[in-house]
């Protein structure tokens, strides 16, 4: 059975709608439409789809309703604009699913509310909730409150984080595109449009270009996305959400925008957590040695193999490991500190005693806290 025909076996499916098309290139809420891409959701519904919809659109449509044309920079504007605008938006998807008898949720999260694992933990077990009540969750990231330090970036990483957390089967990303072209359709007339390719692809890295006026995504975004739902074994489908019935379409099996293949096994819950944080407090630079162990034998990072600190962290803080040109290798969790990791870096794990006074672990990071990249 090919990737495609599998679609109609999943259970789950998180689909994000982006702002773009929510707000008909910043005309406003284009009702319409999402009373359209309502009524499909609302079919896979009653075919046993379980759905949890991530919608961008509130900063586009508070612009509209304050009568601004171009996105503002300062954080003030974008926090009011998305308090205007999310009072409309999510009063356009609660009336129109109660068409159909069905309910709605409003769930708004920032990053600090699934980097911290108790309140990710909450999280996750409030959507299941809601899911198994039959409750459709929109969930969007907090604009009101949330500033760049605690920013998910983008709807599309959201969506991917929120399908991890719920070990979704299928993350959509309905988007202006008909999917992702193999190169960019406004310079190459002869650019297609990818059917279906893995996930870690590195290919995709080139043919990913850069988000639009109104939205944060861009094709880069939805690459980055695909490999994080990748990790909790969930396919990505990237596709027009102007398609005529896409979603049901998608649903048949019918060769529809891109879907980005997830190939590899999925992470243990606590490693898609790790793997999903964003905001990493330090780095760890990793001799050659170091490197080899870590993606040939799935070991612990110990002390002995790393060459350099840098940033200030706490233990239990969010570190990225690096080799020796700076590319990422890994990241996880720190048992030590940084002014403690600067004395012990270097040096086997029989002398932590010795150099601090004290050791608590022999490990710089676990291996049960460590997630290769």
């Amino acid at each position: 059975m090919s990737a495609r025909d599998s679609l109609r076996q999943t259970g789950r499916w998180v689909i994000k709608i982006g702002s773009t098309l929510l707000t008909d290139h910043g005309k406003g809420l284009d009702s319409t439409a999402i009373g359209g891409w309502v009524e499909q959701m609302v079919q896979l519904h009653r075919s046993g789809i379980e759905l949890i919809l991530v919608s961008s659109g509130a900063v586009a449509a508070g612009m509209t309703r304050l009568g601004w044309r171009q996105r503002p920079d300062s954080i003030h504007r974008l926090q009011a604009a998305a308090a205007v605008g999310q009072m409309g938006l999510v009063q356009t998807y609660e009336q129109a699913f109660q068409r159909f008898g069905l309910q709605t949720a409003q769930v708004l999260v920032d990053h600090d509310d699934l980097s911290n694992r108790q309140r990710y933990l909450n999280a996750r077990s409030t959507l299941r909730t809601l899911v198994g009540l039959g409750v459709i969750p929109v969930v969007n990231e907090n604009d009101t409150v949330v500033t760049d330090e605690i920013r998910f970036g983008d709807n599309d990483t959201l969506g991917a984080l929120v399908a991890n957390l719920m070990e979704a089967d299928l993350l959509v990303i309905l988007t202006d595109q008909d999917g992702m072209y193999d190169a960019d359709p406004r310079a190459n007339p002869a650019a297609s449009v990818l059917s279906e390719v893995a996930a870690l692809d590195r290919n995709l890295d080139a043919m990913a270009g850069s988000g639009g006026k109104l939205g944060r995504g861009g094709m880069v975004t939805k690459v980055r996305a695909a490999r994080l739902a990748a990790r909790s074994g969930a396919h990505t489908l990237i596709a027009g959400g102007r398609i005529d019935a896409v979603l049901e379409r998608i649903y048949a099996g019918e060769d529809l925008g891109t879907l980005l293949v997830a190939e590899q096994q999925p992470q243990a819950a606590r490693k898609r957590w790790i793997a999903g944080q964003l905001k990493m407090r330090g780095t760890l630079v990793l001799d050659d040695g170091a490197v080899r162990v870590l993606r040939e034998s799935g070991r612990s990072l110990l002390p002995v193999g790393v060459k350099r600190v840098e940033g200030s962290f706490s233990r239990g803080d969010m570190v990225i490991c690096t080799d020796a040109e700076g590319r990422e290798v890994a990241r996880g969790l720190v048992n030590y500190n940084s002014e403690e990791a600067h004395s012990i870096i270097g040096q086997p794990s029989e002398r932590i005693d010795e150099l601090l006074g004290y050791k608590d672990d022999d490990e710089l990071i676990h291996r049960d806290n460590l997630v290769l990249v």
